[in-house]
């Protein structure tokens, strides 16, 4: 291929700010995305892959497995926050629109029952898992 200068593919179709933010919330990890993340991470759920602080559309959820189409969302004492609750819920009801379930968890039951914040997402992962759309 001398001569002829090759193309340059973008790897990250997202807006460089988008793409920033989801680095900066990966980087700045709380205990409990950091002890889920261990428990998802690497396919040791079902074999299934997650993303971590992933973009779909305009929002960035905690968690996202594609294939599982399940997004899951760690809250603090943020949430109760009514400004924060109806970024919530308009998030929660665009993933729907979208066919993708929201699962959501408050920080110290991830780091109090780990047990059952699991069994919560096996649950709701459908069985069989559905093709890619």
């Amino acid at each position: 291929m001398r001569g002829k200068k090759r193309e340059t593919v973008t790897k990250h179709p997202l807006p460089p700010e988008v793409l920033k933010r989801c680095r900066e919330l990966r980087a700045s990890q709380i205990p409990a995305e950091a002890r889920l993340w261990n428990c998802l991470r690497n396919g040791r759920l079902l074999g299934l892959k997650f993303r971590r602080q992933h973009s779909i559309g305009k929002f960035i959820v905690d968690f996202d497995c594609h294939k599982a189409r399940l997004a899951i969302e760690l809250d603090g004492g943020g949430h109760v926050d009514t400004e924060q609750a109806e970024y919530d819920k308009e998030r929660s009801g665009y993933l729907e629109t979208l066919g993708i379930k929201v699962l959501s968890f408050w920080n110290p039951d991830v780091i109090k029952s780990m047990e059952d914040v699991i069994e919560a997402i096996i649950d709701a992962v459908p069985s069989p898992i559905p093709p890619h759309p």
